[in-house]
């Protein structure tokens, strides 16, 4: 991917409005990454320096460079409230009216329900992971049984007994 992203970073180098840039996450850039919730590496947001979101698609030049194409340009925000529909518009200046007091509350409320739902994730997951695991030793012990039952012993005498009919014919 790092070629891609070079190139990408190329193509968008003198961009009057998008930037496409690297961060280190393990040095300097340390405070942006965790703010913005980079868990792992290599990982791409996109949007707003403010407003980062993941970017979930290919990671092939191709595919990142249609990407930026289509949405890496200036779009509607705060700073942005001409390129704003009407509801848009309202929705921002409500918004704006908060205190920021309740901006930062609404903020945290929204964050925790993403944790809530990360970890109703992880928790299902790790119950879907000890189902398939008693499944599975259940499936390999019930396999065992067959196999010690007998059923290499009958499969090697119906083809003996398949043999012996062909050559009495």
């Amino acid at each position: 991917m790092k070629p891609a992203w070079d190139r990408l970073m190329g193509d968008f180098k003198d961009h009057a409005t998008a930037l496409v840039a690297d961060v280190d996450c393990t040095a300097e850039g340390k405070p942006l990454c965790d703010a913005s919730g980079v868990k792992g590496f290599p990982t791409i947001k996109w949007g707003s320096y403010d407003s980062l979101a993941d970017y979930e698609g290919g990671r092939t030049y191709e595919d990142l460079k249609k990407f930026a194409d289509e949405n890496l340009k200036p779009s509607c925000s705060p700073s942005n409230m001409d390129l704003c529909d009407d509801d848009k518009k309202a929705e921002i200046e409500k918004l704006l009216a908060l205190s920021d007091d309740d901006v930062s509350t609404q903020i945290e409320e929204g964050e925790q329900k993403m944790k809530d739902a990360e970890t109703a994730f992880e928790e299902a997951v790790k119950e879907l992971q000890a189902t398939y695991e008693g499944l599975q030793k259940t499936k390999e012990a019930a396999l065992a049984e067959v196999k010690t039952s007998g059923l290499g012993m009958l499969k090697a005498v119906k083809a003996s007994k398949a043999k012996v009919s062909k050559d009495e014919l």
